[in-house]
């Protein structure tokens, strides 16, 4: 994210679920719940009600603040989604958006 501000959560938090679920062919029925982190200098809104607001609204959501560590990147919400599918874990595609990409660049092609 750019800035703390809501509607830059309520955007990015939407379009981080988007890539997430397109880029592995998972719909939110097959969403079981999400647990959210961001860094501690985002104070603007929590990441799950911008997820409530893009249509997350029967799944289980849960906010948490990531460790304060000197020199971690700042303003990045992260997203775990637990997910029922009948794939292997190597299938999965993780999602770095907006500079986060940096955090694993072995993930990136």
């Amino acid at each position: 994210m750019q800035q703390d501000d809501a509607d830059e959560m309520r955007e990015a938090v939407g379009e981080l679920l988007e890539v997430i679920l397109q880029r592995n062919a998972v719909t939110p029925d097959d969403v079981i719940s999400v647990l959210f982190t961001n860094t501690p200098d985002l104070h603007c809104a929590f990441p799950a009600k911008a997820a409530r607001e893009v249509g997350f609204t029967d799944v289980p959501l849960m906010c948490a603040q990531e460790i304060d560590v000197d020199g971690a990147l700042e303003r990045v919400v992260r997203v775990m989604l637990h997910v029922d599918i009948d794939r292997p874990r190597s299938e999965i595609v993780h999602v770095y958006l907006r500079g986060a990409e940096v955090l694993r660049p072995d993930t990136q092609s």
